[in-house]
């Protein structure tokens, strides 16, 4: 499996019910093999949640690089 398809049947499992669950939501934009960045845009409440900075970092960025190492970052598209 390629790791942008690792990477969303990741946020599928783990990170978009808990996304859901207060009222946002989590769309992969596209994966940058080179530069070894994952860019997500973030729907629903979390777009402009004051916390979504934390959340990317802490709920989505976090578990996305120990599961998959190949993605050194992940940046939020606005």
């Amino acid at each position: 499996m390629e790791t942008e398809e690792r990477a969303r049947s990741l946020i599928d499992e783990q990170i978009r019910p808990a996304l859901q669950g207060h009222g946002g939501d989590i769309e992969i934009v596209g994966y940058d093999p080179d530069g070894r960045v994952l860019r997500v845009r973030l729907k629903g409440a979390c777009g402009g949640c004051p916390f979504a900075a934390e959340t990317l970092r802490t709920q989505v960025e976090a578990v996305i690089r120990k599961e998959i190492p190949e993605i050194e970052k992940v940046v939020r598209i606005q």
